[in-house]
């Protein structure tokens, strides 16, 4: 029996931190932002239906869609946030599910599905444990403005835009506190992993 895992936290929380420690294991990560890179690129059914919805302004002088013009499109109007998300999201979920099933068909202890909107996207249903990685408010902040670059009033909007992390831990099946060392952080996932390839074992 296969256990698939979501993994998923607030914006600069250290999911990605956790996601390496869990390739390092050598358990399947299956991430949704490196699909939905994949699911716009030239070729691809999504490539040709964005530029359909927002017009060939959005693309790069060398056929590429442009992700920060793109971006700032819809961060700023919800009607064409909707509508990019009706084109990625179903692309992203099924190219998820083939890879999950792969690695059930293979008959892998564990495969995670790295998704950082898994709450707001209502995927629940696509996993059997969910991983919420957090970290205090203060150090959410001042992590997302160093790593984007962004003004403290840039960062507030950006994570006020997401579902609030005290809320996706109290649905959390397990909660990893991303606040302290890396060690820290690997010691409390070790435990995680254990915990369920114990409770695996026992109910086979």
């Amino acid at each position: 029996m296969t256990l698939v895992i979501g993994l998923t936290g607030g914006i600069a929380s250290g999911k990605s931190t956790v996601a390496n420690m869990l390739i390092e294991k050598g358990i399947t990560v299956i991430d949704a932002d490196i699909i939905a890179k994949q699911a716009v690129e030239k070729g691809m059914p999504a490539y040709r239906q964005i530029i359909d919805e927002f017009g060939e302004d959005i693309l790069l002088p060398n056929g590429d869609i442009d992700r920060k013009k793109l971006g700032a499109l819809v961060f700023t109007n919800e009607q064409k946030r909707l509508a990019l998300n009706a084109i990625v999201h179903p692309a992203v979920r099924q190219e998820m599910l083939n890879r999950r099933d792969e690695a059930i068909a293979n008959r892998e202890a564990f495969v995670v599905l790295d998704i950082p909107l898994l709450f707001e996207s209502k995927l629940e249903s696509l996993v059997d444990k969910i991983i919420v990685v957090s970290v205090t408010k203060e150090l959410q902040l001042e992590r997302l403005m160093k790593r984007n670059q962004l003004t403290e009033e840039e960062a507030v909007s950006r994570i006020r835009a997401q579902m609030p992390l005290e809320e996706k831990t109290a649905r959390a099946d397990q909660v990893i506190d991303n606040s302290g060392t890396l060690a820290e952080t690997k010691q409390q996932l070790d435990e995680i992993i254990t915990s369920w390839a114990e409770y695996k074992n026992t109910v086979r």
